[in-house]
């Protein structure tokens, strides 16, 4: 396993980020909390593009829960047929949805173990939606972050919490933030799990990877 990396050269590695990319965004589709966090529901274990591709119109005729709920299950599904696992992602969305309403007067809440506790919600994806959404430095570790951790030093772990808080305890606070977007995006497009674009890396240099492709 790469060692963890020290925090000079973690700096660095943010510091050019930064400079490449001031403000990285998520790339699924939102118009409020509700929606954000639906979209991040569906996400799972489907592709951004496609979840954007069905939350388009879903999201012009149910953008709350109340919405949500007059639109009704089998309309739901309609919409999102084409993400993976859609049958049990509807009944998430009813539920959470339903919750919502009775429970927090229609509002998204803004604590991890609030949202954790709604139907679908797992500590990912209360972690985007804290993140992108209230903008606290949640750290929301997916398979690229999981990758890009461990093979660059940034941030080492056996398994998913281990580099959440390798993350929360080594990045400088003042990129925390952004820092799971510019990860992210840097394993999705660069460091790719087969055949990394090292060539196009901006870290290449402060990368301990032996396999570098050319």
């Amino acid at each position: 396993m790469v060692r963890q990396m020290d925090y000079k050269t973690i700096r660095e590695v943010f510091r050019r980020f930064h400079a490449s990319e001031p403000e990285p965004k998520g790339e699924l589709e939102h118009v409020n909390a509700f929606t954000l966090l639906v979209a991040v529901v569906l996400s799972a274990q489907a592709t951004d593009a496609g979840v954007n591709k069905a939350t388009r119109a879903l999201f012009k005729v149910a953008d709350t829960p109340e919405r949500m709920l007059a639109l009704g299950e089998e309309a739901l599904l309609d919409h999102i047929k084409t993400i993976g696992l859609f049958r049990q992602k509807a009944k998430n969305v009813m539920r959470l949805s339903r919750i919502l309403v009775e429970d927090y007067g229609g509002e998204v809440p803004n604590s991890r173990a609030a949202l954790q506790a709604l139907p679908g919600v797992g500590r990912k994806t209360a972690n985007v939606v804290l993140n992108v959404w209230w903008h606290y430095p949640a750290q929301a570790v997916d398979t690229h972050i999981f990758r890009v951790g461990n093979r660059t030093g940034i941030a080492v772990g056996k398994d998913v919490l281990a580099v959440e808080r390798a993350l929360e305890d080594n990045v400088p606070v003042d990129y925390a933030h952004h820092a799971h977007h510019w990860l992210i995006l840097h394993g999705r497009y660069i460091c790719t799990a087969r055949k990394p674009k090292c060539g196009a890396c901006i870290i290449r240099d402060l990368c301990p990877f032996e396999e570098k492709t050319p």
